[in-house]
């Protein structure tokens, strides 16, 4: 069942300091540093040693920005919007957010699994209803909510030509970026595109291709590095940061810098 605006954005408020709600406007604590909040699926999450090679964009993100500008990645393989949300996820999220700091949305790989009803949005209803509990809930904390539209699969069709597999996803989170005005980052568009310049063959070095596995969707160390930085090309081209937030943006970025902690046990 689709959810009115209204029960969206009092299910985003519930959890909101009395303060906040009070004034209507939170503003940043002075000398705090601003964060970047990343709420996601697999192809943006943190991976762990069990995993290698295996990379989330967000964990090269770091790489290009100002060092004090820090990452906190709250993706999780395998949610989309909708299950993000009911497991609690989003309010453990907008639990750490602080006025000031930057949420980047980017769900559409799992909210596509119509099989699934814990997992699945409809595009145009509940996708963006869901959509609008990150939005609104960063905006009362006094946040910047920035919508990212997925990153593309690799996928060809015969004649070598890179196919979108996000559906009317991407269009339905474009279409409330402008009606909620807020920064879109279109990275699906910008990932299909980058798939095709590299070609067939040369686009498999980007993801998770081993001796075991052909993984289309999941990326290694050179494609979460290349992700993240057309990640960051889109913050500064929408000006939520400014050129002095960024660096290496031209620049190569070692593979060897990626690194993956323990499995939590």
């Amino acid at each position: 069942m689709s959810m009115t605006r209204r029960q969206a954005a009092s299910a985003a408020l519930a959890a909101v300091p009395l303060a906040f709600a009070a004034s209507g406007v939170a503003q940043a604590s002075s000398g705090r540093r601003r964060t970047m909040h990343i709420a996601g699926d697999s192809t943006a999450a943190q991976k762990y040693a069990d995993a290698a090679p295996e990379t989330g964009w967000g964990m090269a993100l770091p790489f290009f920005l100002r060092r004090d500008l820090p990452v906190a990645n709250h993706a999780v393989n395998g949610r989309s919007s909708k299950s993000f949300v009911d497991e609690g996820r989003l309010d453990v999220l907008l639990g750490e957010i602080r006025p000031g700091d930057v949420l980047i949305v980017q769900f559409a790989h799992n909210d596509e699994k119509s099989a699934d009803p814990a997992r699945y949005t409809e595009p145009w209803t509940t996708y963006q209803d869901y959509l609008r509990l990150y939005l609104d809930g960063a905006r009362a904390r006094g946040a910047r909510p920035v919508l990212a539209t997925a990153v593309e699969r690799r996928r060809f069709d015969a004649g070598g030509r890179a196919l979108p597999s996000h559906g009317d996803y991407p269009a339905a989170m474009r279409a409330l970026a402008r009606e909620e005005g807020v920064a879109l980052l279109d990275v699906q568009a910008l990932s299909l595109a980058l798939w095709q310049e590299l070609g067939v063959e040369e686009s498999k070095r980007y993801f998770n291709w081993t001796a075991t596995e052909q993984d289309n969707t999941h990326f290694n160390p050179p494609g979460a590095i290349a992700v993240a930085r057309l990640v960051v090309r889109e913050l500064l081209r929408t000006r939520v940061l400014g050129p002095r937030d960024v660096r290496r943006l031209d620049e190569e970025i070692p593979e060897s810098w990626i690194s993956w902690p323990p499995a939590a046990a």
